[in-house]
């Protein structure tokens, strides 16, 4: 059975508890348990390692340990500390003065999880196994990436004029994939599996999708506020064939019922999220600019959309200040430099107000959806199972001549 190892923490000093007994050189261990970094290796127990290695007993199955102070929704405006639950087996590794916490466990349990930390798992089983598919294919095709081409993150034409930036998942030595959203979110079993998760994930076991004889890189957000949009605009100038903008009619809801399903309770504080708003003033938005992109601009001016996806989803913005213009982009640069930590989406049209000596005093945003708008929209496929659309019609519409394939 193929097995993954997701990154779930780096820090200097890592609390854990053993709930059930592990093996290390031999013998075993259990309990509350403190690891440390110190310039010569890991502290634990009194003495130092390199690296720890805890494996499950065999007498207790998988093994259930429990890490304290894990970051979720890192540099989200929803980030927030957890106390978490794993399976499977455990390793500290010392890297750069920091301890790394990596859970290696099998790749089909890794996806009940990841399924049931990205939403509830009361949604429909057809959008359940829809999102099982998509994840399965989405980290094979990461892996195979990684494998074979290194990743780029950054495209700088002129560093005085310009930056074009993008955050995808990272090239991680240590592990395959790390806990977080930049990758998949991945809780464990804190979040409590159903058996419609597991019945999902067994009724699709190894089913991917296919595309130009590669393995889809599925994309997915929370919602794309009605026609999605295409990969070239968030990441590497490569168009995906099945990551074509699609007209999506299904995520315009207000149904609290399937919004819960899909939305965990720190992602149901977000609000107005289909169609939105943010004002500025000019102090506040000039304040704002300057402290993320780390230069004066003077009064802000104009904020130009220079590149667009279909759906209307910058990503190439010119600002234009009374002391410098810059061009930034992708759609994850422009929703960091906008935002105290991200902006909803990058799917907006600005407006100015008040308009003294040439400078305007307000400037509002009027944005639609959340996230950045490729591949699967969850809260139009959830919409799509709660009306009563299969699994594969989910895929088909949110990944326009794809095939779905058993691999594993």
């Amino acid at each position: 059975m193929k097995t993954i190892s997701v990154g779930i923490l780096t820090a200097r000093e890592v609390r854990f508890r053993l709930d059930t007994p592990y093996y290390i050189n031999g013998a075993t261990v259990e309990g509350e348990q403190t690891a440390t970094a110190q310039p010569e290796g890991i502290l634990w127990q009194g003495n130092i390692y390199k690296t720890i290695s805890l494996t499950p007993t065999l007498s207790q199955g998988e093994g259930v340990f429990c890490i304290y102070g894990v970051t979720i929704g890192k540099q989200f405006h929803w980030e927030r500390q957890q106390v978490q639950v794993f399976t499977g087996t455990l390793h500290l590794i010392l890297h750069n003065g920091q301890i790394v916490v990596i859970n290696e466990l099998p790749l089909e349990d890794y996806l009940v999880s990841v399924i049931s930390s990205e939403m509830k798992n009361t949604c429909s089983l057809e959008f359940l196994k829809a999102s099982a598919v998509i994840s399965r294919s989405w980290l094979l095709a990461q892996l195979t990436h990684k494998t074979h081409e290194p990743r780029k993150t950054q495209e700088t034409c002129n560093p005085q004029e310009e930056l074009i930036r993008w955050w995808d998942r990272e090239d991680h030595d240590l592990f395959d994939v790390c806990a977080d959203d930049h990758c998949q979110r991945y809780q464990g079993i804190t979040v409590a599996c159903n058996p419609n998760v597991q019945q999902a994930v067994n009724e699709t076991r190894g089913q991917v999708l296919m595309a130009d004889g590669e393995i889809c890189d599925a994309r997915f957000g929370k919602c794309c506020g009605g026609q999605t949009n295409e990969f070239q605009y968030c990441w590497q100038n490569i168009r995906k064939s099945y990551l074509s903008s699609v007209v999506d009619p299904f995520c315009n809801t207000t149904d609290r019922e399937v919004l819960s399903q899909v939305l965990n309770d720190y992602d149901l504080e977000t609000q107005n999220f289909y169609r939105w708003q943010v004002r500025f003033t000019q102090e506040g938005l000039r304040t704002l600019i300057e402290r993320n992109l780390g230069m004066k601009f003077g009064d802000i001016l104009r904020l130009e959309p220079l590149e667009a996806g279909p759906a209307g989803h910058i990503s190439r913005l010119r600002i234009v200040g009374s002391e410098r213009t810059y061009i930034i982009g992708k759609e994850l640069m422009i929703r960091k430099t906008l935002s105290t930590s991200h902006l909803l989406s990058s799917a907006f049209t600005v407006s100015m107000e008040d308009i003294q000596n040439n400078v305007p005093q307000t400037i509002i945003l009027n944005g639609k959806g959340w996230g950045h708008g490729v591949g699967m929209c969850q809260i139009g496929a959830a919409v799509m199972g709660h009306q009563g659309y299969s699994y594969k019609e989910i895929l088909s519409h949110y990944y326009p001549g794809s095939e779905l394939t058993i691999r594993l």
